[in-house]
């Protein structure tokens, strides 16, 4: 009895089951797969659709577009079923959505590549929606934030794997592709482009194999409800939608957090998307294969933030060790905006090391925000929609690059992000440190 695994009324269990944690934590590395190749996706298509820099980053737009569309919708579905069913629904989504990059890729245009890539966003909305929450809940309630931050130390395990699936499988030898397009005729470099354009299918048909095997162990894996329950021990009451959206908007304390994060994913995902052409920029004698390698290592790097910063955690605030990781992060930034050499690169590749704790650590001070657990799923819905980040921030940055001609100008745009995100978590550090402020509170 003494091991036997129990829900109790808030939906938190008295121990975390382990196997089904794994389960879950080998979903993140799975979206963070699909977020890297868009990196590799932005560099080959800016080339051969002859893109600006802002209309390269309509493939972030277009991916978490998908995310921000999704997430209510997908809470409502684990309101209605459970987090598992969610999950499943994602995977089939995502599986979908790779096996659209066969026609898209015989298609040739711009507007059916960013259609596959939304479909796969509305399985990873899914995905994320379910899983962020579900990692929280999973266990007991005061270890909540460690368990998401360990379940994300997973993420740089795919994004390494996707950069790396993009690095020999879709980039190939030789010069860049700018290099080599810029001495050929128009009917060369369109049939040169469409020869291109087959290579992006190789990541995606290994990716379905993987989501294929993963769909069938969550099918026949058994897992805990972790819904909020009354004291009579049935499930509460399903609040309206209303009802959650006007208590979620008096929560300062939630609120905040949605910017926070909004601008946080915005950073992260404008500084990766920009990295390779940052590279290009300073040393345009380079292709993207050799190029591709500092996203490897800004994915090692982040990788080894989350390791460092679960670590201090143990010993610090979690606020502390955030503000400290955006102090640093802030100051990279900048001199990736004001160093005219490859220096800068390295610099954007340290950045990673500082964005480690961020996204977790924000999902899950956020979602304690919420004291009334029976609006858990829509909050952490809510939250999932603050990644819709990763498709304006980009978006800006790359337009502020074609407006000054420089990508590594329009760096600026992150560092200000950085700035806020350490604001942000500076107040929830003075707040920890005044025993009578709650960040609980509703007002």
């Amino acid at each position: 009895m003494k091991n036997k695994l129990i829900q109790l009324p808030d939906g938190y269990l008295n121990r975390t089951p382990m196997f089904q944690f794994i389960l879950v934590s080998l979903l993140f590395p799975l979206w963070a797969m699909a977020a890297s190749l868009n990196d590799i996706l932005i560099a080959q298509f800016k080339h051969v659709f002859a893109l600006s820099d802002l209309a390269s980053s309509f493939v972030q737009s277009a991916f978490y577009g998908g995310y921000f569309l999704v997430a209510i919708p997908a809470s409502l579905v684990i309101k209605r079923t459970n987090y598992k069913f969610a999950i499943l629904t994602g995977l089939l989504f995502y599986i979908v959505g790779c096996s659209l990059f066969f026609p898209a890729s015989h298609m040739a245009t711009y507007t059916m590549f960013l259609g596959a890539i939304f479909a796969i966003a509305i399985g990873l909305g899914f995905l994320e929606t379910a899983a962020n929450t579900y990692s929280t809940m999973i266990g007991p309630r005061q270890y909540n934030v460690l368990r998401l931050n360990i379940s994300q130390t997973f993420n740089p395990v795919g994004s390494i794997a996707g950069i790396l699936l993009g690095k020999f499988l879709v980039f190939q030898e030789g010069a860049s592709l700018e290099a080599q397009m810029a001495n050929m005729s128009p009917s060369q470099a369109k049939a040169f482009g469409l020869s291109m354009l087959q290579h992006t299918l190789s990541p995606y048909k290994y990716i379905i194999f993987v989501l294929i095997a993963i769909f069938i162990v969550f099918l026949f894996t058994k897992f805990p409800d972790c819904k909020p329950m009354e004291r009579s021990g049935k499930k509460e009451r399903r609040p309206r939608v209303t009802e959650t959206l006007a208590y979620l908007a008096r929560n300062v304390a939630f609120r905040k957090g949605i910017v926070a994060q909004f601008l946080y994913v915005g950073m992260q995902v404008a500084v990766w998307s920009f990295t390779i052409r940052l590279v290009l920029h300073l040393k345009p004698e380079i292709n993207e294969r050799t190029a591709s390698n500092f996203m490897i290592y800004g994915f090692i790097a982040f990788f080894v933030g989350k390791f460092v910063a679960n670590f201090l955690m143990t010993r610090l605030r979690p606020a502390l060790v955030l503000f400290g990781y955006s102090v640093i992060g802030s100051l990279l930034l900048l001199y990736v905006v004001l160093v005219p050499n490859m220096t800068a690169v390295y610099a954007a590749v340290a950045v990673s090391f500082m964005f480690g704790p961020c996204w977790a650590t924000i999902y899950a001070e956020t979602l304690e925000a919420v004291t009334e657990k029976k609006y858990t799923e829509t909050a952490g819905a809510i939250l999932v929609m603050a990644i819709i980040g990763g498709a304006v921030v980009p978006a800006i940055q790359g337009y502020v690059s074609d407006l000054v001609g420089s990508v590594q100008i329009a760096f600026f745009v992150s560092m200000l992000c950085f700035v806020y995100v350490g604001v942000y978590f500076f107040s929830e550090m003075k707040k920890k440190q005044a025993p009578s402020t709650s960040v609980r509170k509703v007002s």
